[in-house]
């Protein structure tokens, strides 16, 4: 027997279990429970938005219909039910909890290039008929035949977890914010102040296509963000560190606790010694791990295929020329277990997959959604990304990152005479096409004769993308994938990703230090 619980029934059940989350008396409690059976369990017995919302294959092929009554090569229904829940904690005491829920389908028609958009929070037919007629608008021609039948490919699980997050009440998750935060504080005398963050929450989501297919996966995710002030006399600093992966609890041990604890430690009291170093034209080397952020924003972005196939991108037309050095192959990578920017399948119900985007130095392939796929005559690389059924699909990077090269962190250091480590990065700007860049570090060493001298801090530095991809003239074999809980913003829209790097040297780099 199907139980189906309207728009308006669910989200006041969903209500109730945030009212009890944000109340303070019930933090020791044991926390709100799914109103409705776990997602996961559910899309492993057959589909949760038929047993939760009573979304058959009868409606899906009747919206269809409505969606492509005017014409269409392309097209879907994207339904998303959505959870989170944060706690913060500050000084030791929970300033803040919270939970919320997300529901509803967008739907989405294509026409050559032209795309129409609609979506509604309504669940019902007579809503999702009215969006559909508004999302074709944009058509004129003859009616597209709605599939009679659909297929339910199989979906790979690259990020499983134990328990769902509807699951874990706050009760459980307190003892590890607080354990954090005990860590942290202990790291050194001068921490003055810890506050400590925590977000997990999961997305269930189904797409249903014009070429029959039914796609859903239930996509976890969490956070957790370590922040130390400290103080020596009149001086203070502030840094912090965070993780975030498509886990669940069961990822929370005590040495991952005390490995986002102690790096937040180290960061912050780095900075009391740290200088800005002289301003010029010089060396850079990108430390291994969250240096990622400036390939991913300076590179990255511009392989994007809509921006390719616009004729936006300085990429647009060196595809199978020489971008870079031998030494340099990148990837964008959607099926690494766990990874904050990975999914087993992606907004438009593609497969992900690893795509090689220069490999030894030559550009292969961008990033494509659907209609860049069609626009190319190539397969989709299942890069079709949205931040929610309030948005269309656009071509997005998942896990970006330069692989292995040949040699030895300690190879590049030794090749700079005089120059600078990037570390951490916190701002930066990038115009796209171009590629032009400029990002803020945080942390950061000084290189003199070879030789890590001396740590830096709040300095800039400058460059073109292409460029910068161009001058790489070392490629350690120390790969690291960053943890962090990055979101890459495009068009208005967020979405997770993950990026890394191995220690690379960018033979001249304008830095903005202390005499800038």
């Amino acid at each position: 027997m199907v139980t189906t619980l309207s728009r308006r029934q669910f989200l006041k059940t969903a209500a109730a279990g945030s009212a009890i989350l944000a109340m303070p008396r019930f933090l020791a409690g044991c926390g709100p429970k799914a109103a409705m059976p776990a997602a996961a369990a559910q899309l492993a017995q057959g589909g949760f938005f038929q047993s939760a919302f009573g979304i058959d294959e009868a409606m899906i092929r009747r919206v269809l219909s409505e969606l492509t009554a005017r014409g269409a090569d392309g097209g879907e229904l994207y339904f998303q039910h959505a959870t989170g829940s944060s706690v913060s904690l500050e000084d030791g005491i929970i300033s803040k909890a919270s939970s919320s829920v997300d529901l509803g389908v967008g739907l989405r028609v294509v026409i050559g290039d032209q795309v129409g958009y609609a979506y509604t929070e309504d669940l019902t037919e007579e809503a999702m008929l009215a969006a559909a007629r508004t999302a074709a608008a944009i058509a004129s021609g003859s009616a597209l035949v709605a599939p009679t039948a659909f297929r339910r490919p199989p979906v790979p699980s690259y990020y499983p977890i134990e328990v769902p997050w509807s699951e874990v009440g706050i009760a459980g998750k307190l003892p590890l914010i607080e354990r954090a935060a005990a860590l942290a504080k202990a790291g050194d005398p001068a921490i003055d102040k810890v506050s400590v963050y925590w977000g997990d929450g999961a997305d269930t989501v189904m797409i249903a296509d014009i070429q029959g297919r039914i796609v859903e996966d239930y996509r976890p995710m969490t956070r957790l963000w370590v922040n130390t002030v400290a103080r020596r006399g009149t001086e203070v600093q502030a840094n912090g560190s965070n993780v975030a992966g498509r886990r669940g609890f069961e990822w929370y041990d005590d040495a991952l606790l005390q490995e986002v604890a102690s790096q937040a430690v180290d960061r912050t009291m780095r900075l009391f010694d740290a200088r800005r170093p002289p301003a010029g034209e010089m060396p850079v080397v990108l430390a291994a791990g969250a240096s990622g952020i400036l390939l991913h924003e300076a590179v990255g972005h511009g392989l994007e295929a809509d921006f390719n196939r616009k004729g936006t991108s300085i990429f647009a037309d060196m595809m199978g020329k020489s971008v870079s050095s031998e030494h340099v192959t990148i990837v964008d990578n959607g099926v690494l277990p766990h990874e904050r920017g990975s999914i087993n399948v992606d907004d438009e119900g593609n497969p992900t997959q690893r795509t090689v985007l220069v490999e030894n130095g030559v550009l292969k392939s961008y990033l494509h959604d659907s209609i860049s796929a069609r626009h190319y005559g190539v397969e989709s690389t299942g890069s079709g990304r949205r931040e929610s059924f309030r948005h269309a699909p656009l071509p997005r990077m998942r896990a970006t990152y330069m692989e292995n090269g040949p040699h030895t962190p300690e190879e590049v250091i030794a090749a700079v005479d005089h120059g600078i480590i990037a570390e951490t990065f916190t701002n930066g700007q990038v115009q796209i096409g171009a590629g032009d860049f400029t990002f803020y570090i945080k942390n950061g060493w000084l290189i003199e004769g070879g030789k890590v001298t001396a740590p830096i801090k709040d300095i800039n530095i400058i460059g073109n993308g292409p460029e910068a991809l161009r001058k790489i003239t070392m490629v350690a074999n120390d790969f690291k994938l960053d943890s962090g809980g990055w979101t890459c913003g495009k068009d208005g829209q967020g979405v997770p990703v993950s990026q890394g790097l191995p220690t690379v040297l960018v033979s001249s780099m304008t830095v903005g230090g202390e005499n800038a």
